[in-house]
């Protein structure tokens, strides 16, 4: 049975992945994948923003690193796409990051649930300590909904990495995801089963069985990421992600290009 394409791996530019993007496509062809797509962290319009995604005079490079990829690898397809981070009053810079490139598709993600917290930063976890959980996953599936609503995003990333450092909320957030699984369907927006979720503190898939059932219930299709920061991470435990999917009742995927998107059998 052929793996459904891998649409969430990084590169050295984000100053926090090893590896160029032919030994990652390598990896994938070892592997048997068909088809991948990277998906770096997009620079922001400040470059001293954070110190964790590419510069905006890298993003030329980046495409270019793709390119090799391409080139090197002739019998495995390969994506060129972001992963961008949704703050509000910044979706005129997204509008211009896709006007540079041919872009297959965009990943939102919501990492920031202020201007200056970035929720899943281990430099930064003592800020959950001084916060309610509900407050912070409150503004975070705020944030979630709004990046669907915005259409600017043809997959929404590890839809509930609030949970990464295991800090839940006692209250039932019920609403926020349903709220967040409306704006998806709505805007046709896919979502990311992302096995990174299996490699930090909450050691679950991103996102949570429940959402997944909840996200198909919707009607809300699916792509599957392993969110790649090294080339022997490309496609770990895709086996689980694909038996999570078929519990939930999925049948098919999401593939994209040129922001176009095809539903194909999983």
């Amino acid at each position: 049975m052929p793996l459904p394409a891998d649409y969430h791996m990084h590169t050295p530019l984000c100053r926090h992945a090893i590896g160029e993007p032919t030994e990652y496509a390598a990896q994938a062809v070892r592997l048997g994948f068909k088809e991948i797509g990277f998906s770096d962290h997009s620079p922001m319009a400040r470059d001293d923003f954070d110190d964790w995604r590419m510069r905006q005079d890298e993003l030329d490079t980046y495409v270019e690193k793709v390119a090799k990829a391409r080139s090197d690898h002739p019998r495995l397809v390969i994506k060129l796409a972001l992963e961008i981070d949704y703050l509000p009053g910044h979706e005129d810079w997204i509008r211009e990051l896709a006007a540079r490139h041919p872009w297959d598709y965009f990943i939102g993600s919501v990492h920031y649930v202020s201007d200056s917290w970035d929720l899943d930063n281990p430099k930064k976890i003592s800020e959950w300590k001084k916060r309610d959980p509900f407050e912070v996953w409150s503004a975070y599936f705020e944030r979630l909904t709004m990046a669907a609503e915005s259409r600017l995003f043809e997959i929404i990333g590890h839809a509930d990495l609030a949970k990464k450092f295991c800090f839940y909320p006692k209250e039932d957030c019920t609403q926020l995801f349903e709220r967040f699984f409306a704006a998806a369907k709505k805007s046709g927006a896919a979502m990311e089963l992302n096995t990174a979720g299996l490699r930090k503190d909450c050691k679950e898939i991103y996102p949570h069985r429940r959402l997944v059932e909840m996200a198909y219930a919707s009607g809300v299709p699916i792509t599957f990421a392993s969110d790649a920061h090294a080339p022997g991470e490309v496609g770990m435990n895709f086996a689980e992600a694909i038996h999570l999917a078929k519990a939930a009742g999925y049948t098919d995927c999401c593939r994209f290009s040129r922001r176009q998107r095809e539903i194909v059998p999983l």
